[in-house]
């Protein structure tokens, strides 16, 4: 039994290391968008900046924190936590949007953000309906699964653009970077916790962030060499 007690004891160890990493990785995609949104406020309008980004993240941080809750499913605090965090942030965001935002775009964007609100609480209500807790696990685990892809899926379109264009200007190391740590840990915690809903997304997220990372590097090295050769044409013919 000391043997098995001990084994047990590891694999929680572990399991709370990789989700307390992830909720510190997590922290680098929430402050990401810091950087536009000082630039909104210095120039008093959203110009260009789609809002939308910002409504999908909520509404994903809203369902997977109501997953990770004791209501819905256990031994699941650190997936609350972060997915807590990523929805206030998020609230900021959407609120300094709209306030910035022109007349016809404040319309758009609060009606999406009430939306946001209205399919919460339709989960939420619908679900506590449930009252076979390992079934109301399983259809909020799926929603917050799904929602978990579309998110994590949405790096496929900057994948498309710098293979493209080959070049990694749209696409910023950290944030590539943050993402890649954070959802191998959250991989991780998913694998140690047995629980498939947080495992499976996050496994893919790990493979979109890894591929990131690969092309960001090999067309840093290809823009670094293109540099280079025009670096010594240019100096071969002034020596000319």
């Amino acid at each position: 039994m000391i043997p098995q007690l001990g084994s047990a004891s590891i694999i929680t160890t572990c399991k709370d290391a990789a989700g307390i990493a992830g909720n510190v990785f997590a922290f680098g995609l929430f402050v990401s968008p810091i950087p536009t949104f000082r630039r909104i406020m210095r120039n008093q309008s959203t110009e260009q900046f789609s809002g939308l980004p910002y409504i999908y993240a909520l509404l994903n941080c809203l369902i997977t924190m109501w997953y990770g809750t004791p209501l819905v499913s256990s031994n699941n605090t650190l997936v609350l936590s972060v997915n807590f965090a990523g929805a206030l942030f998020q609230l900021v965001y959407i609120a300094l949007y709209i306030f910035y935002a022109d007349k016809n775009v404040k319309v758009r964007i609060g009606g999406l953000f009430l939306a946001d609100l209205c399919v919460f609480g339709i989960v939420v209500g619908g679900s506590l309906q449930i009252g076979d807790l390992s079934l109301r696990r399983t259809v909020v685990g799926v929603l917050s699964c799904v929602a978990l892809i579309s998110m994590f899926a949405s790096p496929l379109f900057i994948i498309n653009l710098v293979i493209r264009t080959k070049s990694v200007e749209f696409m910023p190391f950290y944030l590539s970077l943050s993402t890649f740590l954070m959802s191998a840990s959250f991989f991780i915690y998913g694998l140690l916790n047995e629980d498939p809903f947080v495992c499976i997304p996050n496994g893919l997220g790990s493979l979109l962030g890894l591929t990131q990372l690969v092309l960001y590097f090999h067309f840093k090295r290809k823009g670094m060499e293109v540099l280079r050769e025009e670096s010594l044409i240019e100096s071969y013919e002034r020596a000319v």
